[in-house]
């Protein structure tokens, strides 16, 4: 009996709620209300964004970086910390934290808190970069000295003395040219130097000069490799003068371009094996982020009439018009990029949303057809900063495979560091565009109109 009093009351509720809305749809007519203004139920939040909601984003990551991963080195027999660096010794470490203090995520990372600290005037950022890259040096000069052995367990700087995939180098490189150019620390130059060595000498080649791997099979190019090179390169170029360092990276982005652009659909497939007759092409995101990463650094530093340069321009563009076709509703982009129903991924959204404000900022394409992307992007992205400062929804590090149900099924993992100075990028250059441009909502939507121009004339 008592459960069939609980049963009937809660009929009478659902029935009375349902009589209510059905009472309060019926006063709502094309009448008596401007429908077009009713509130979309969108799954992110949609419209203009404030310099003060991006910078909190940015300061509770910083904030999560430095407290997760110190800049420490210590003993690791008796744990002690290392604080003269004239003491240290061949038990000498980097104290464990989430991350790792030398890898090519934290090259990202170290570029964009130089980055931060510009857009915010903020100079925290800024002394994370040099105390870690300084840090990174005074072992790495210790451990040179020595006979430990370069590749041995106990080398904690073995892939700054010895780097042996452009994984260890072209990253690294480029974010310590940046804080030497910064800090002119010379500290920094031999290190700089081994590492450009690696890249233009020492790695693998095919006969045109491609920068290639021989894994997972022989003579494979992995679209990641355009960051893992370009970068250094372009940087390379500025800081030396040298023609040839801007050359090589021009090539890099065309031949790549050559093999893994997909012309009609404006997106590039991850990995390439000069043997294999058909290519599979898998439009993996964050190799796309990349691809697009390397231009916007590239085209940064370029002289203006540099040849390729129009052709790189033109290449960058084609890129971002593919990419924004592919934006999902909720800001973010797939993780296969033309198949929605693989998960949404926020590291190669933090990519590309940087790339596009980053090229609005530069006036290589249109703020007003692309602007609403970047804006978009960004909203998405700060609903994966969690309160703790952990970047959530981040692909893990992932190979090359010609089947679907590998990319499909990468793990996601607030660990996985590709997603943090990515993050830290996409938010210090949405300051920037915020600066440059009145960013409004104008019957409903996003709008992009001149700083200084009265844009309620086009309401």
């Amino acid at each position: 009996m008592k459960e069939y009093i609980i049963l009937s009351c809660m009929f009478l509720s659902f029935f009375l709620s349902q009589v209510h809305s059905q009472q309060t749809i019926s006063k709502v007519t094309d009448s008596n209300t401007a429908l077009h203004a009713l509130q979309p139920n969108y799954p992110v939040p949609y419209g203009t964004l404030k310099s003060e909601t991006v910078i909190e984003i940015l300061n509770r990551v910083y904030s999560y970086l430095d407290t997760s991963t110190p800049a420490k080195v210590i003993d690791s027999r008796t744990k002690a910390e290392i604080t003269d660096m004239s003491k240290l010794n061949a038990n000498a470490v980097f104290e464990p934290g989430v991350f790792r203090l030398i890898s090519y995520e934290w090259g990202v990372t170290y570029g964009a808190m130089l980055l931060a600290a510009d857009a915010t005037g903020d100079n925290k950022f800024s002394d994370y970069t040099l105390k870690r890259l300084d840090l990174i040096a005074d072992v790495a000069d210790y451990f040179k000295g020595t006979g430990t052995s370069v590749g041995g367990s106990g080398n904690p700087v073995g892939s700054v003395l010895d780097p042996r995939a452009l994984d260890d180098a072209g990253s690294m490189c480029a974010a310590m040219i940046k804080a030497y150019d910064s800090g002119k620390n010379q500290h920094l130059r031999p290190y700089i130097d081994n590492y450009i060595n690696y890249i233009s000498g020492r790695q693998f080649r095919l006969s045109d000069g491609t920068l290639a791997r021989n894994r997972p099979l022989p003579n494979a190019l992995w679209l990641d490799d355009l960051y893992m090179s370009v970068p250094a390169l372009a940087q390379m170029g500025k800081l030396t003068g040298d023609r040839k360092y801007f050359e090589d990276a021009s090539r890099q982005i065309m031949l790549f371009s050559q093999r893994m652009f997909n012309r009609n659909k404006g997106l590039y497939f991850h990995g390439w094996i000069q043997e294999m007759n058909p290519h599979p092409e898998f439009y993996w995101a964050r190799c796309n982020g990349w691809a697009l990463l390397a231009m916007t650094e590239l085209l940064d530093v370029l002289p203006s009439g540099f040849p390729l340069r129009k052709d790189i321009l033109d290449q960058f563009r084609s890129h971002v018009t593919g990419l924004a076709s592919c934006q999902s509703g909720t800001g973010l982009w797939h993780q296969l990029l033309d198949r929605n129903d693989s998960y949404l991924e926020t590291s190669a959204t933090a990519i590309f949303t940087y790339c596009i404000a980053h090229g609005i900022n530069k006036g290589w394409i249109d703020a007003q057809a692309f602007g609403p992307v970047a804006v978009l992007g960004w909203n998405a992205i700060s609903t994966k900063v969690n309160e703790k400062g952990q970047v959530e929804g981040t692909c893990v590090g992932t190979g090359m495979a010609f089947d679907a149900a590998f990319y499909y099924n990468r793990p996601v993992n607030v660990a996985a560091a590709h997603g943090y100075g990515t993050v830290i990028l996409a938010g210090a250059e949405m300051l920037k565009l915020l600066k440059n441009w009145q960013i409004v909502v104008n019957d409903s939507a996003v709008m992009f109109y001149k700083t200084g121009t009265d844009w309620n004339q086009n309401r």
